[in-house]
């Protein structure tokens, strides 16, 4: 009980870091400087040219829908993975916009979409590390996997969804502010990537040991499109045989794979490793002949 109560306090401590940190990115950085993003950010930022709200405001009804959304396709067991983000940030970004604060403003828009991009994935690395979803364009690519287009991997509708949002960011604010929106959208990625796993992996092996490795198999085969490795190995305390999976993939897919398992088998063990280099056939890979 003691441990429950300690970790349910830890993750709100690093909640509450991540969402101020984004918060802060957002309403003391991205809006000052007319940028936008992709993801929520980015689709709010576009709602506000056209309705006369506070961007606060648009971003927290956006969510509640995606939250809605999911609770209806994908049901009340992937809802629940989001509604806490889906109520705890948009009510401090609340309270940051009306503190009216900038950190920079109309000075270096390059510049500010590096900080941006910086502190905004900081923030959504301490909640990743912490295992929460954020209810985003995740969620949306999700959706559209499971009802819509099941053939197409999560990790390429989300590149693709950014990228529509980016776009439709620079017809209506200008190419300019699309350019720096894709900067800010690579520097938020690669700052993800480091607080996961620190600076230089671009690939990561996942392995699980599960009773349902069987259902975590297909949900990596399938929705994340990646390919499995089956092993079988002997517990060195129990002697009992077991099957291990593992996986290489990028660091995202490995989050969205963790965030998976952690509702699918809570007792499963999960090891993800950083990989420097990999090459051979494969989505992502290098080459063997290029080397």
């Amino acid at each position: 009980m003691k441990e429950k109560i300690k970790k349910t306090i830890i993750d709100l401590i690093f909640l509450a870091a991540g969402c101020t940190i984004m918060a802060f990115s957002v309403t003391g950085i991205l809006i000052p400087n007319g940028l936008s993003a992709g993801g929520i950010t980015g689709i709010a930022r576009i709602f506000q040219n056209f309705i006369p709200f506070n961007y606060s405001i648009l971003f927290y009804f956006l969510a509640l829908t995606v939250l809605i959304i999911s609770w209806f396709t994908l049901g009340w067991k992937e809802a629940r993975k989001i509604i806490v983000m889906s109520v705890m940030y948009p009510a401090i970004l609340v309270i940051f916009e009306h503190m009216d604060f900038y950190l920079l403003e109309r000075k270096d828009m390059f510049l500010a979409a590096i900080y941006f991009g910086v502190l905004n994935g900081v923030g959504m690395g301490l909640l990743f590390r912490r295992g929460y979803s954020f209810g985003g364009t995740d969620t949306i690519s999700k959706i559209i996997n499971k009802k819509v287009l099941p053939f197409v991997s999560m990790s390429q509708l989300l590149m693709f969804i950014d990228g529509v949002i980016i776009i439709f960011s620079g017809i209506v604010y200008g190419r300019n502010v699309a350019m720096y929106a894709l900067v800010a959208q690579l520097v938020y990625t690669k700052s993800i990537e480091a607080i996961l796993f620190g600076f230089g992996s671009q690939k990561v092996k996942i392995e699980i040991i599960s009773e349902k490795y069987e259902q975590i198999e297909q949900y990596i085969i399938s929705t994340i499109n990646r390919g499995v490795s089956r092993y079988e190995i002997t517990g060195g305390y129990t002697k009992g045989k077991k099957i291990m999976i593992s996986s290489i993939c990028s660091p995202r897919e490995s989050m969205l794979i963790k965030n998976y398992i952690s509702h699918t088998d809570s007792d499963a063990f999960v090891n993800v490793l950083p990989i420097n280099s990999v090459w051979g056939k494969g989505a992502g890979f290098e080459s063997l002949m290029d080397k």
